[in-house]
């Protein structure tokens, strides 16, 4: 375009446009981009399946947020992947192709540990490794972004995930970060029924036969699949049909509404602050 030849009017406003900064964000323009970055415990990819258009954990989090009211407006991002722990999120690509360039970035939970201390050797040496490294490369890519380490939720014993929210408390602590500990709201939640807020998934093969017909409809990939407890009065005394711990959509909401108190907590603080200032 050349300017010069433009009628000066025209070439002011034009030159207002241009000088006008450009905002960009994650995928909605104006919201507060909130990344959640984890494993199956925040991927829910059997939920997903078993109800497709949900609503799942990203999008609860947006309502819960929005039913608030005083709020501005949220966008959340689930960029978690089932399996994953935090050695293979880089050897995979995977962080540089689905976190690494996402713009606009205001919050990012981060929830590793259950696979990394079934997959990782040396686990409680590397683990902590790993997730000072996952954090420096945050902080690189994403400087305006907040950083928020999660405790896991009840999945291994007791015992094992003790020493995993131990081992992410003394990163946080190291990284001058607060840990957002949702393992106690999550375990308070079980109390009201150890088997509430997990889905079933049993192998089809160690199902007897004469049930095979009545448990068709709920076969995927060669297991029984179901997101709560209608089959429980009949299969529920088969040896290992509660295992499985990943969250149902229940359990999923019991994530949602623990970190929308916390975001809420968070945007509230922020906002006083800048109340403050002006």
């Amino acid at each position: 375009m050349m300017l010069r030849r433009l009628p000066l009017f025209v070439l002011m406003t034009v030159i207002s446009i241009l000088a006008v900064p450009v905002a960009v964000n994650a995928e909605h323009e104006g919201k507060v981009q909130i990344l959640l970055l984890g494993d199956s415990t925040t991927e829910g990819s059997i939920p997903r399946k078993l109800k497709p258009k949900g609503p799942h954990l990203e999008q609860v989090l947006e309502q819960l947020l929005a039913a608030e009211g005083d709020l501005p407006a949220c966008h959340v991002i689930n960029s978690s992947l089932s399996g994953e722990y935090i050695k293979r999120l880089f050897d995979s690509k995977r962080y540089d192709r689905a976190a690494a360039k996402l713009p606009g970035l205001d919050y990012i939970f981060i929830r590793y540990g259950l696979n990394d201390r079934a997959r990782r050797e040396n686990f409680t040496e590397n683990f902590p490794r790993d997730f000072h490294q996952l954090l420096a490369r945050l902080r690189e890519d994403h400087p305006n972004a907040l950083l928020i380490p999660m405790t896991v939720i009840p999945f291994a014993n007791e015992a094992d995930s003790e020493t995993i929210n131990d081992l992410v408390f003394d990163v946080a602590k190291k990284e001058n970060l607060e840990v957002f500990d949702i393992y106690p709201r999550y375990a308070e939640e079980l109390k009201k029924g150890q088997n509430m807020l997990t889905y079933r998934r049993y192998p089809l093969s160690k199902v007897p036969e004469k049930y095979h017909a009545l448990v068709k409809p709920f076969v995927i990939g060669g297991s029984v699949v179901v997101m709560a407890n209608e089959l429980d009065p009949i299969l529920g005394d088969l040896p290992g049909w509660y295992s499985d711990r990943h969250p149902n959509l229940a359990g999923y909401n019991v994530i949602a509404d623990e970190t929308a108190a916390y975001m809420a907590k968070l945007l509230r603080a922020k906002q006083s602050k800048t109340e403050k200032k002006q």
